[in-house]
């Protein structure tokens, strides 16, 4: 078992990490601290401000994925889970074509692969590489017949030929903020035809200098007329939208360090000029202590009341990645218009969370609650695991696919009697 780090830390000039550093959507976190003193522990802010808060550093030892341990894994009653594929390496993002091909990129490969499942028996044949070379790759979504992707700094657009394979990619965006902390770009098209794209901030608490950070921005379906549609979200991966009320909904990451249980993950109802609050607010526009400094020409305070507060949240450092609303008839009636969330699993707390899959309910186009729908990836009372997931989807015949990034499978969750 990897050992539990307990830290603390800072107020916001040391919490800013950069790079890849401290990462709770899945990279390994930077160990180091400059404010840490020899015994791992913070140092008093000078000038006294808020007191230092605390973080654990702690994951969950990984286990190879065996035939007893996808046995195990639990689903509601009438409900069963299999293995779509395996031995993928690093699978992401998912999106499946109409004729059923899934389509997974590969972010540490760098590369789109192809699934097909010809012969209908829940099992993929073997990988097709349909585009390679694109550094850092994450993001995917298809429409009227052409692929698009998404690394940090571009969107992509490739046509796809009638075998599955892929052209050669075009830029359709150029110019995106650095990646950062937060390089894992999300894209998607909307009711009303323009493309939506995410962009996580560089850093885990900190003023960004290129308002495009920490932001969902919009384009044109030709890539022009680029804005931003909703700003002050630390890293929105995942969302979608209602196929009833047609509103768009995202699930943000909370800040690191802010202790095992706060920031909580938010679900916001995202709209056009919103404001969510970070890095000055989380959770229910409370005002985080731990960001120095205040907006410019107000108070946090002030900032905070009005900005656009989660309409539901849920447990700190869970880490969803992927967000998808349930329209198809395999499920029982009353999934259709809710939504399934993967939580990735975050390495921010002393004791695990996330690991899982949930359902979001939603009444009357209004998400009411958070509920398990497939667990047991966390084994050995919390110490250990055997999948993260990741990128979801849902296939043609209507079950969820989702992908575990961490040891190279996609899960298949079908319904298979009342």
């Amino acid at each position: 078992m990897k050992g539990i780090l307990r830290t603390t830390f800072a107020p916001m000039a040391m919490l800013a990490c950069v790079a890849a550093a401290c990462s709770s959507n899945g990279d390994q976190p930077n160990n180091a601290s400059s404010n840490q003193s020899n015994d791992g522990t913070a140092e008093k802010p000078p000038g006294g401000g808020p007191l230092p808060v605390g973080g654990y550093k702690f994951e969950p030892e990984r286990r190879d994925v065996t035939p007893e341990l996808v046995k195990g894994l639990r689903v509601p009653a009438g409900f069963a889970v299999s293995v779509f594929a395996k031995d993928l390496g690093n699978p992401r993002m998912l999106a499946v074509a109409d004729d059923g091909t899934l389509y997974v990129t590969r972010r540490k490969q760098g590369d789109v692969v192809a699934l097909s499942d010809r012969d209908g028996d829940g099992l993929a044949e073997a990988p097709k590489v349909v585009l390679s070379g694109i550094e850092w790759i994450n993001g995917i979504t298809i429409r009227d017949n052409r692929v698009y992707v998404a690394p940090p700094k571009q969107v992509l657009v490739a046509d796809r030929a009638q075998d599955g394979s892929l052209g050669t990619p075009k830029v359709l965006l150029d110019g995106l903020p650095d990646g950062g902390q937060h390089p894992n770009r999300t894209l998607a098209f909307g009711p009303d035809g323009s493309l939506y794209v995410t962009v996580g901030s560089t850093c885990n608490t900190c003023v960004e200098p290129n308002e495009e950070s920490a932001t969902v921005l919009v384009a044109s379906a030709d890539g022009s007329k680029r804005s931003i549609f909703a700003r002050g979200l630390r890293n929105t991966i995942g969302f979608d939208w209602h196929p009833e009320t047609g509103e768009l909904w995202g699930m943000d990451h909370g800040s690191d360090f802010r202790g095992d249980d706060q920031p909580p993950e938010e679900l916001n109802g995202l709209q056009s000029g919103a404001d969510y609050g970070w890095p000055y607010c989380y959770g229910d526009r409370q005002v985080d202590a731990y960001t120095t400094g205040e907006p410019q020409g107000t108070t946090k305070d002030a900032y905070c009341a009005k900005t656009q507060p989660p309409v539901l949240t849920y447990q700190a450092h869970a880490a969803p990645l992927g967000l998808v609303f349930y329209e198809r008839d395999l499920f029982p009636a009353d999934y259709r218009g809710d939504a399934f969330v993967t939580l990735r699993g975050s390495w921010n707390r002393g004791t695990a969370s996330g690991y899982k899959v949930v359902r979001i309910r939603f009444a009357k186009g209004q998400p009411t609650a958070f509920e398990d729908f497939l667990t047991g990836f966390l084994i050995e009372d919390g110490r250990a695991m055997f999948g993260r997931p990741a990128g979801v989807a849902i296939d043609r015949q209507g079950a969820l696919l989702f992908a575990d990034d961490t040891n190279g499978v996609i899960y298949r969750v079908t319904y298979t009697h009342p």
